[in-house]
């Protein structure tokens, strides 16, 4: 039997009840925020995200699905491409390619799939679903402002409020400019030499090439060295230490409870400045729900204008997890199943059911060739809260039988007053 490939799934109902209601409240906020929605292609060419993501990253050299493309010609090499690991980089991508500066188009959010390369876990697939914001715009739209951070902060916080998510906790750092993180990447190299040795893997390769991501090991034995590595809050000069105070004190006016992590760094080389991660403790020992933070240089880096930016990105996946953990239930049950009964009661039966759904009702409907001992079966097994029973009497004196599941209570109502029976039970 063919099976879905690992590190993916089908998402399933009652499941999908509950990512239209997460993608529902998401636009909803994002909208009286005066974000617009952007899709993206799925794949792009690799050198997007080698240029945008960073190639020094887990992301581009082990997670990406890449593969050369045909050429038009047998004999003309295709272009390499890759399915989107993360969607920033195309975002900005369109965001130069189509002049939406130029437009006033720089409050844009994204909901769609992504794909990495690495080992499933709880919450985490390699087919994966986020929902992210990205602020981008030329310096003289604000877009390099502290209120901008604050207030896709405050945004997340409102959001994760909305759709129900309690005690989750926001740390912010700010990663410096360009120059301060060569500078401390440079101090972080000098202090892993004698150290890099007894940690895992990973660090021992970052500890040359990458110094910075060493701060986003998990292995929990790596902890004590990583506690004493000098911090980038001491690298930072006075506008980037300036910028990142006005965030904290922006934070406080809108009354967004944050703690400052001078170890957080986000795992793609574009961030700078402001840092940020909101966790949850229903996930366990991986507890993100959402990071995310400063960009200022990645339009330069594509080739595009100076156009600062800050974004993030929502793990879907994850969120639907911890929300599983606090509403099960979300999903409405059908208001009545529709039980014909006897030959000739399914037209007056399909006819009933469009009429109540165009009252805005929840409906099913059976089939005049079930018993009815079947129809209460399948009645109960959707969770319906009433049957409404059609048969050749109840057509012809426009008078229905219908029964609480729950109570076991049975009326007879006329047809014109099912409707508001229905809604007010």
């Amino acid at each position: 039997m063919i099976k879905a490939v690992r590190g993916t799934r089908d998402l399933l109902p009652p499941e999908t009840a509950l990512w239209n209601f997460v993608e529902a409240t998401v636009r909803e906020v994002f909208r009286a925020y005066n974000f617009q929605e952007i899709r993206t292609p799925i794949f792009e060419e690799t050198q997007l995200f080698a240029r945008g993501v960073g190639e020094e990253t887990d992301i581009v050299s082990k997670e990406m699905y890449t593969w050369e493309d045909r050429g038009r010609a047998a004999s003309e090499k295709g272009q390499s491409l890759t399915l989107r690991p993360e969607n920033t980089a195309g975002v900005v991508r369109a965001y130069i390619e189509h002049k939406l500066g130029d437009r006033g188009l720089n409050k844009l959010y994204y909901i769609g799939p992504q794909f990495r390369r690495e080992r499933p876990q709880k919450g985490r697939y390699r087919q994966f679903y986020q929902i992210g914001a990205e602020v981008i715009g030329p310096a003289s739209s604000g877009s390099d402002k502290p209120v901008r951070d604050a207030e896709i902060l405050e945004m997340l916080a409102t959001l994760l409020d909305r759709l129900g998510i309690r005690n989750w906790n926001l740390e912010i750092n700010s990663v410096g400019n360009a120059q301060e993180r060569v500078a401390f990447n440079d101090a972080l190299r000098k202090a892993l030499e004698p150290v890099a040795a007894s940690m895992c893997a990973d660090c021992q390769r970052r500890a040359t090439t990458n110094p910075l991501r060493v701060l986003d090991c998990k292995v929990p034995e790596d902890q004590p060295i990583i506690e004493k590595l000098p911090r980038i809050t001491d690298y930072l000069q006075e506008e980037s230490t300036r910028h990142f105070a006005d965030v904290r004190a922006l934070l406080e006016s809108a009354g967004v409870p944050f703690q400052v992590n001078p170890r957080l760094v986000r795992g793609l080389d574009y961030y700078t400045r402001t840092a940020f991660e909101f966790t949850h403790g229903a996930l366990g020992a991986q507890n993100a729900i959402l990071g995310g933070g400063r960009y200022d240089g990645l339009s330069e880096a594509l080739g595009g204008p100076p156009a600062p930016g800050i974004g993030f990105a929502m793990g879907e996946d994850r969120l639907v997890l911890a929300l599983q953990e606090q509403t099960p239930n979300i999903v409405k049950a059908p208001d009545a199943y529709i039980a014909p009964m006897g030959a000739g009661t399914n037209q007056a039966a399909i006819g009933l059911a469009k009429a109540l759904r165009q009252a805005g009702l929840v409906i099913d409907l059976g089939d005049e060739s079930f018993r009815l001992k079947k129809s209460f079966e399948t009645a109960s097994k959707l969770g319906a809260r009433f049957i409404l029973i059609v048969g050749e009497n109840e057509v012809r004196s426009g008078e229905f039988a219908l029964k609480n599941l729950a109570t076991g209570e049975q009326t007879t109502v006329p047809r014109a007053e099912l409707a508001a029976k229905l809604q007010a039970s």
